[in-house]
């Protein structure tokens, strides 16, 4: 377990997750064929060349997916107790077949449950392209998070 407990999430603090990940056109294929989304504009690369775009897109919901999973070890691994919610989810620049991403949370908010038992926490993640010279955001949402608090001693 390498999550954080309730307690150990500080409002403000700025979470670098290491693990980073270069997404391959295998990974939009099958994002796309579990999840039945067959838009041209992520798997016809005919189509997608005469889009605005020039090629491919990968799914954005993929990229999110992969970025809330590079977010767990340092986040919620072993002290979640569910995911509430994804708010404001924002998708400013494209990704594509090759592109490599890393991702940081960034603690926007957090309080108690009504009973005290419990935490929710509240994160900012952003997904930036590291294959790009100036690193652009290609992701961002709001993670709402139900946390376990420490075991008491």
């Amino acid at each position: 377990m390498t999550g954080k407990y309730y307690e150990e999430f500080e409002v403000g603090e700025t979470i670098e997750h290491d693990k980073r990940r270069t997404i391959s056109e295998a990974d939009n294929q099958a994002f796309c064929d579990m999840t039945m989304n067959q838009q041209p504009l992520h798997l016809d690369a005919e189509f997608a060349a005469g889009t605005d775009f020039g090629e491919r897109l990968v799914n954005g919901l993929y990229t999110m997916s992969l970025a809330v999973g590079l977010t767990i070890p340092k986040t919620t691994d072993g002290t979640i107790v569910a995911n509430l919610s994804y708010d404001n989810v924002e998708h400013p620049n494209p990704v594509f077949h090759g592109d490599t991403i890393r991702v940081q949370s960034t603690v926007t908010d957090k309080r108690e449950t009504s009973d005290g038992e419990r935490g929710i926490v509240t994160m900012r993640v952003e997904v930036f392209k590291v294959n790009d010279p100036e690193e652009p955001l290609v992701c961002s949402f709001e993670r709402t998070a139900l946390s376990l608090k420490e075991p008491s001693g």
